[in-house]
């Protein structure tokens, strides 16, 4: 089986570590940040995305690092209720608890920290890649899966066009028992009269909850400088006079830890491969947080993936069905992004009722 060299060890690339690990391909992994850079937010799985992970590790090990979601409940900002929707087999879980679970299933010999990946171009089919600006890297695949600025992505498709999307998010953790025991197993979010501003509810654990805001970047600014008292400051600015139960998470959060996500989306898809160089992830296909999918999609391209490669076919054939097996699916997730997008932006008297802030197929 063919050597292969995974940029990247965010949730795709050491879910195709696992997925590879286990099914005795060999493989190691290059990041460039340091193991413990685990800045914090969180995933929302669906179903299916479960249903992947508990190939690859003891699920029970996630489940007592999140927890299920029952009910969608949607509010005004002050906190009238607008429509509730059930939610079927739905899990929250914090990034660095999934990070740390999917890393436990990989040797420490395989994974490299703090290294630096470069592609110089293609000699002979394969990507000529150098590690720390002078090391050869030797893969006969190399597994793009550094994100979705991706530099490797970037450095093959030059013509592409990554776009900011209207919408960006502040994610944070807030550690507080008391706060947390008035919350149930619910997914809240509060929706600004006017449209384009949300705040977002979810409990992790009887002491955590995982919280966010989204905002429409054409009519709210947050300061470039990403100090923890300036997101700090924003959060009072738009949130504070809202629902008290935000005030309080607001005001009773550290931010040191708090991640901005700058929202960007790829204008038109670039083919999921090139040479023997293949994307998976957001690499691949940048997802907007309105989907809840990043998780399970890049799980997904694992899967597939690997299970291709098991069957020992020329690399270009195995990389050609993956791109038809999984591009029709992303494009769907795509297009209900932007749908969802669009709703987030309306006044709330606009809004539809019983719409689900997660993309289904």
């Amino acid at each position: 089986m063919s050597k292969v060299a995974i940029i990247g060890a965010g949730v795709s690339g050491l879910s195709m570590a696992n997925y590879l690990e286990k099914n005795n391909i060999d493989y190691h992994i290059y990041e460039r940040r340091t193991p413990n850079d685990l800045k914090g937010h969180g995933f929302i799985l669906p179903k299916e995305g479960i249903e992947h992970l508990s190939s690859i590790i003891n699920i029970d090990d996630l489940y007592t690092k999140g927890s299920f979601l029952k009910k969608y409940l949607h509010y005004s900002q002050s906190g009238e209720i607008i429509s509730e929707k059930d939610l079927d087999d739905v899990f929250v879980v914090s990034r660095s608890a999934l990070i740390e679970i999917l890393a436990k299933g990989i040797p420490a010999e395989k994974i490299s920290y703090e290294t630096t990946v470069a592609l110089n171009g293609f000699s002979n089919g394969k990507a000529d890649i150098t590690l720390d600006e002078n090391t050869p890297l030797e893969a006969d695949i190399v597994i793009a899966s550094d994100g979705s600025r991706s530099r490797i992505r970037r450095t093959i498709f030059q013509d592409e066009t990554m776009k900011a999307v209207l919408e960006n998010e502040v994610v944070n953790i807030i550690e507080n028992e008391e706060l947390a025991s008035q919350i149930e197993s619910n997914f809240l979010k509060f929706h600004h009269e006017n449209g384009g501003l949300t705040f977002g509810v979810l409990k992790l654990s009887s002491s955590k909850i995982l919280w966010y805001c989204q905002f429409d970047i054409s009519k709210f600014f947050i300061n470039e400088d990403y100090t923890p008292d300036c997101i700090k400051q924003f959060m009072q600015d738009h949130f504070g006079d809202w629902n008290p139960l935000i005030s309080s998470i607001i005001e009773g959060s550290s931010y040191e830890n708090a991640h901005i996500w700058r929202v960007y989306e790829l204008e038109e898809l670039n083919p999921f491969y090139h040479e023997n160089v293949v994307f998976i992830g957001d690499s691949a296909h940048p997802l907007i947080p309105f989907t809840s999918q990043g998780v399970t999609s890049a799980l997904k391209d694992s899967f597939t993936l690997t299970q291709l490669l098991l069957e020992g076919n020329d690399i270009q054939e195995t990389f050609k069905k993956y791109e038809e097996e999984r591009k029709p699916e992303i494009e769907i997730h795509i297009k209900n992004g932007r749908a969802l997008l669009n709703q987030f932006l309306l006044p709330l008297s606009e809004q539809p009722k019983n719409t689900l802030p997660i993309s289904y197929k």
